[in-house]
C-alpha cells in the first residue's frame, strides 16, 4: 500500500505562508514513504491527505487544515512508531520549563527583593532548566 500524494495547488504559490506549510506537509508525507508503515497507518494517512485534497481553494481555510492535519499524523506516527520530528523534545520541554519552573521563580525572586519587576527573571532560568 502507498501513501497518497497531496494534490499541488496553484495558488498556493501566491501566498507564502501557505506555500510554506504545503510544502513542509508535502516533505513530511516524502519521509514518510520512506520509512515502513504498516496498513493501519498508511490508511490513517491516506484519509487526512484525502480529506486535505478535497478542500476547496480558500487560503486561510486551507492553511489552517494542513496545520491541523500534519499535527494529527505527527501524533498518531509518534504514538504507534515513536517516530517525532527534528527538536521535538527541545521544543517540548522548553515550553514546560518556562511553565513550570520559570514563573516561579520570577515570583519568588520578585517577592523575595521586593521589587516585582524581577518576574520576567524566571522566564530565561526556566528555559535553561527546561
Amino acid at each position: 500500500m502507498e501513501i497518497i500524494k497531496l494534490i499541488e495547488r496553484l495558488d498556493s504559490k501566491e501566498n507564502s505562508k501557505l506555500h510554506k506549510r504545503y510544502v513542509q506537509f508535502g516533505t513530511l508525507l516524502k519521509e514518510l514513504k520512506n520509512k515502513r508503515l504498516s496498513n493501519e497507518i498508511i490508511d490513517f494517512i491516506n484519509i487526512e491527505v484525502k480529506e486535505l485534497n478535497a478542500i476547496p481553494t480558500s487560503e486561510k481555510r486551507l492553511k489552517f487544515k494542513i496545520i491541523r492535519k500534519q499535527s494529527k499524523i505527527i501524533r498518531h506516527i509518534e504514538k504507534e512508531l515513536k517516530i517525532v520530528p527534528k527538536s521535538y523534545y527541545r521544543n517540548a520541554w522548553l515550553g514546560i520549563g518556562m511553565a513550570v519552573f520559570g514563573i516561579p521563580l520570577g515570583v519568588a525572586f520578585g517577592t523575595s527583593l521586593d521589587n516585582i519587576g524581577l518576574i520576567g527573571i524566571g522566564m530565561p532560568l526556566g528555559m535553561v532548566i527546561g
